[in-house]
């Protein structure tokens, strides 16, 4: 995939077949059309194009917009180059670009910028200002500019509804292998290493404080996870707490992992961390030893699911 950050970097004049999506997730619904895209591209002779948006318009839009996404426009750059698409194009959100209106946003962006000679969309798509304008208008600026519009069916558009929702359900319940089904993938978590208060030296159990740039990142229900990492070429498993610390009167969210037989040093590096299977929830122990007791008993469990599945 041509790997495009802007798209006022496109400049290809190829003819292309678009959609256009926030793409959250990249999940299994969303496989089905890009496959289509990506094929309807081969079968035609046109480039293919996901025209996507950030920041996401509810964070431009809604000031207060707490919303949360599955994954960052990086995680979700680099999902996408593994599915055959030859340009992903991210253009800015603003709150001027909202307020184009839907001719304008056919005109300049679809015609003019990326050449398009088919688009495929969702039959309940809204765009331009005040999200006026739907798939009929589409077709007739289509007419006008001499594009085609092939419509995605109820069903699919429910399957990416569906499943996006179930995603997000799924993560706040701390069901990350439910999850995992629906995205076709491992859901990732990507930070930095950073030193923290060692505690987890003290227990015999060191751990990589994860910080996550992100606001935006979701992040699943607090308590310990079954986790892997790539580090330095290599697969390392551990387990991973989520919360607050309550048993040592922590007062800020950590992220915090403990890797199996692993001891270099990692600080200010880069790790992307899979989540595979939640452990239990958090709890506040009654002393420090119990709670060391329980990270005894959940390395036992995961070091057993681990020889399980991922051997």
């Amino acid at each position: 995939m041509s790997r495009v950050k802007n798209i006022t970097a496109y400049k290809s004049v190829k003819p292309t077949v678009v959609t256009i999506g926030t793409f959250d997730g990249v999940h299994i619904g969303h496989r089905k059309i890009i496959n289509r895209l990506v094929n309807t591209g081969k079968e035609e002779g046109l480039k293919s194009v996901i025209l996507t948006f950030f920041p996401h318009p509810r964070m431009v839009l809604q000031k207060d917009s707490n919303i949360k996404l599955i994954n960052t426009i990086e995680e979700r750059r680099e999902i996408l180059e593994s599915v055959g698409l030859d340009y992903l194009l991210i253009k800015e959100f603003t709150r001027e670009f909202s307020r184009l209106t839907a001719e304008d946003f056919v005109k300049t962006l679809l015609v003019d910028k990326l050449n398009a000679k088919k688009v495929i969309i969702g039959y309940d798509h809204r765009f331009g200002r005040n999200r006026n304008a739907d798939i009929e208008d589409l077709k007739k600026f289509g007419d006008t500019y001499n594009f085609d519009v092939e419509e995605i069916s109820v069903q699919d558009i429910d399957d990416v509804a569906v499943s996006s929702t179930k995603i997000r359900k799924a993560l706040s319940e701390g069901d990350v292998e439910r999850a995992n089904t629906y995205l076709g993938y491992n859901f990732m978590l990507n930070g930095t290493v950073t030193k923290g208060k060692g505690l987890g030296r003290q227990l015999n159990y060191p751990t990589a404080n994860i910080k996550i740039d992100e606001a935006y990142k979701l992040i699943p229900k607090y308590g310990s996870y079954i986790v892997k990492a790539n580090i330095q070429e290599d697969i390392v498993y551990g387990m991973m707490n989520i919360g607050m610390n309550p048993t040592v009167n922590g007062d800020k969210e950590t992220i915090e992992v403990h890797f199996f037989n692993f001891n270099k040093d990692i600080y200010d590096q880069s790790l992307t961390i899979e989540l595979l299977k939640r452990l239990r929830d958090e709890q506040k122990f009654a002393s420090v030893e119990a709670l060391k007791n329980q990270l005894e008993k959940d390395k036992e469990t995961a070091l057993t699911y681990i020889a399980q599945q991922h051997a």
